[in-house]
């Protein structure tokens, strides 16, 4: 934190906090009227061009950008998108990408495997409950990115240094165990099946922000 006042560390914590919540709702339901409303406004804009000045963030926030122009050209686009996020996880190993860890690196290639057990331990072990409206294994990618941004959080609520430092030392552990060993393949999968490119963008978004993420935690 050197050179840094505690509120600028604060703030940015906030800002890291507000993308993975952003990117858990993308994943957890599909986009209503109203979200797709915000995401063809002006303040979708800002903060995409905010992100894209990053450079390593700067060629998926433009892909991303494209793909949501594509899509407010398609002729429902509500219920075209709601039907290739269906498509894409709610649907089955062989024709979707499902946005559950065990999927990826379970050893049974079943839902409720080890991944959705240790992720449910490591949010007991922080008092973070999953929400009781997203009746989900634990290791579905929208929790994940929840319980990330409450971490984030938990971190900017601590009183010492040495305190916050393991915060950060957790959330460093937390991409590396938990979300970096399986987001790569399922990006992948996203590429492959999603025809029309909007969540395909949005997971290699997500993965390059996660890869940036983990550098700011290493202080790179």
């Amino acid at each position: 934190m050197s050179g840094v006042t505690m509120q600028e560390f604060i703030a940015f914590n906030e800002q890291r906090a507000e993308i993975y919540w952003w990117m858990s709702s993308l994943f957890a339901r599909e986009l209503s009227d109203a979200d797709l409303h915000e995401y063809h406004g002006g303040e979708m804009y800002t903060f995409l061009s905010g992100l894209g000045m990053t450079e390593e963030l700067k060629a998926p926030v433009d892909t991303f950008r494209a793909a949501i122009k594509k899509s407010h050209a398609r002729s429902d686009e509500q219920l075209e998108l709601a039907a290739d996020f269906c498509g894409l996880f709610l649907s089955t190993p062989k024709s979707g990408a499902l946005p559950y860890a065990s999927m990826y690196v379970g050893k049974t290639g079943l839902l409720n495997d080890k991944p959705a057990q240790e992720m449910h331990e490591l949010m007991a072990s922080f008092d973070i409950a999953q929400r009781k409206e997203f009746n989900e294994p634990a290791d579905h990618l929208a929790i994940e990115l929840d319980f990330m941004g409450n971490l984030i959080i938990m971190g900017n609520q601590q009183q010492t240094e040495e305190q916050r430092e393991a915060l950060m030392q957790s959330q460093l552990s937390f991409i590396n165990t938990m979300l970096l060993n399986w987001l790569p393949l399922f990006t992948k999968e996203c590429q492959l099946r999603d025809q029309f490119g909007f969540y395909a963008a949005a997971a290699n978004l997500l993965l390059a922000f996660c890869m940036l993420d983990k550098k700011f935690l290493l202080g790179e």
